[in-house]
């Protein structure tokens, strides 16, 4: 991982901006001291007017190298610091987007006395410059890789900083605390106003509070940001690869007749409605003494273990009106991830209902459906006609999300945010155990203490800096 420099903004960095790829409009960045420079030294304006740039406003004319050779038609915008995106003086050059041309314009960039931007290096010299904290710094990076509406909402609240300020609030509650605190610890004897056990178990609990409205929405957040597994487990030849081809629109998955054709598990993402899955195929579950298949069907059980929700595909052809009246499953690989005992949520699918249609009168689900809580939908639907597809899909959705909590907070925190809070909450938790244990206050600031680190860990106060490399590491070159 790349060290990175806390006095980085003595040099000049240039960047792609634009994603990499021919196209009609490519954008380079820079920031740094030099960011005017090597404009003036590059650009050859079209007004003959033209004494300098104007800042925040776009210019036009020809960009050149060090040797005068003509790189391209150019927009050319400077942005002075502070009021820039770094803090620093910036500028962007909007080019055409090939590849050789940016290519070009980067090397001129280079040879002028510009070096190239590491991933993250304008949001991480954006922080180091106060104009975001790390909860904001980290928001750039999710908003681009948001897969849905609503993880791109999330991401657009950190962004405006209102988990730093929610964290913020919290923090100077406790610092406020911890003053009164030491003025018990220090002036015992003294007539100073001091906080009082009751007050302070109260003003503690109400921190508490604040944590845990945070966290409430976390774990949807995180599905809603990160994708859900989803896995399609049932015997051979139900129909599992067809399903997996019909709900991705496309042919992933080799289909044919005969049974145990999938012999190893396949992964590929879909977006069910604004919720992200990993859809996977596994191999049917039989016993088997080939070799290959044994080994693809274990790898099958591990996904089956790991899975978020569990789609249950049965061969209803194959099962007919025996199998759907019938008191228990018939499926004996079904009925035994029925009766497997956890929480993961299971969405059954009678498929192949073009063939085998059950008659209303037998009621909306087979008895030995609803045998089990964790069943929370069942469906009948054809992977070859396509019916109820976009209704399983929508099912689908709703056992994964329906069992999360909404946010009780404007915010949820992302991962690595929310095990800072967690860590803080925790600290929490034994702080009240020492109060209602009657511990005195100099031992009791360690919690304290210990919470505000983990606060501060949030936004990126005395942050250590490998954890600093991490996040910024994850951005793109450019950002």
């Amino acid at each position: 991982m790349t060290t990175r420099n806390l006095s980085a903004g003595q040099t000049t960095i240039a960047a792609q901006a634009t994603a990499t790829g021919n196209g009609a409009i490519a954008i380079i960045r820079l920031s740094g001291p030099m960011a005017h420079q090597l404009l003036g030294l590059l650009f050859s304006p079209t007004r003959a007017d033209f004494t300098d740039f104007v800042p925040w406003r776009l210019h036009y004319g020809t960009l050149h190298d060090g040797t005068g050779r003509r790189l391209d038609e150019v927009l050319c915008v400077y942005m002075p610091g502070p009021k820039s995106y770094t803090g620093e003086d910036c500028a962007e050059i909007h080019c055409h987007g090939g590849q050789l041309i940016v290519s070009s314009i980067l090397q001129a960039l280079f040879a002028a006395g510009a070096v190239p931007a590491r991933r993250g290096e304008f949001s991480y010299r954006a922080f180091l410059n106060g104009r975001m904290d790390l909860s904001q710094a980290e928001a750039v990076a999710e908003m681009i890789a948001a897969p849905g509406r609503q993880a791109l909402d999330q991401s657009l609240r950190r962004l405006d900083g209102e988990l730093a300020r929610r964290v913020g609030q919290v923090r100077t509650s406790l610092e406020n605390v911890r003053v009164q605190m030491s003025l018990a610890v220090d002036f015992p004897e003294d007539e100073v106003e001091i906080l009082g056990r009751e007050d302070f178990l109260v003003r503690v609990q109400a921190a508490q509070k604040a944590l845990n409205e945070l966290l409430t929405g976390f774990a949807r957040a995180s599905v809603l940001q990160n994708g859900a597994k989803v896995v399609l487990a049932g015997s051979v030849n139900a129909g599992k690869s067809s399903l997996m081809n019909a709900l991705l629109g496309r042919n992933r998955a080799l289909v044919t007749d005969v049974p145990g054709t999938t012999r190893d598990f396949l992964e590929e993402s879909v977006l069910f409605e604004d919720l992200p899955v990993r859809l996977v195929d596994t191999a049917g579950v039989r016993e088997s003494t080939d070799f290959v298949e044994a080994q693809g069907i274990a790898r099958s059980r591990e996904q089956i273990a790991a899975a978020q929700c569990l789609v249950l595909v049965v061969d209803g052809a194959a099962l007919g009106e025996e199998g759907w009246t019938a008191p228990v499953c018939p499926d004996p690989v079904v009925r035994d991830l029925l009766q497997t005992e956890n929480d993961t949520p299971r969405v059954v699918l009678w498929n192949k209902v073009d063939c085998y249609r059950p008659d209303p009168s037998f009621g909306a689900a087979p008895a030995w459906c609803t045998q089990t809580n964790h069943v929370v939908s069942c469906l009948c639907v054809s992977a070859q006609t396509g019916e109820n597809l976009d209704l399983a899909c929508s099912r689908i959705r709703s056992a994964i999300l329906d069992p999360l909590p909404e946010q009780e907070a404007d915010v949820a925190p992302n991962d690595r945010q929310a095990a800072a809070l967690h860590k803080a909450s925790r600290a929490l938790d034994a702080l009240v155990r020492d109060i209602e244990a009657g511990q005195l206050y100099d031992l009791l600031s360690v919690h304290l203490d210990t919470c505000c680190s983990h606060l501060d860990d949030v936004i990126g106060v005395g942050t250590a800096q490998d954890v600093l490399n991490r996040v910024f590491e994850s951005f793109c070159i450019g950002k």
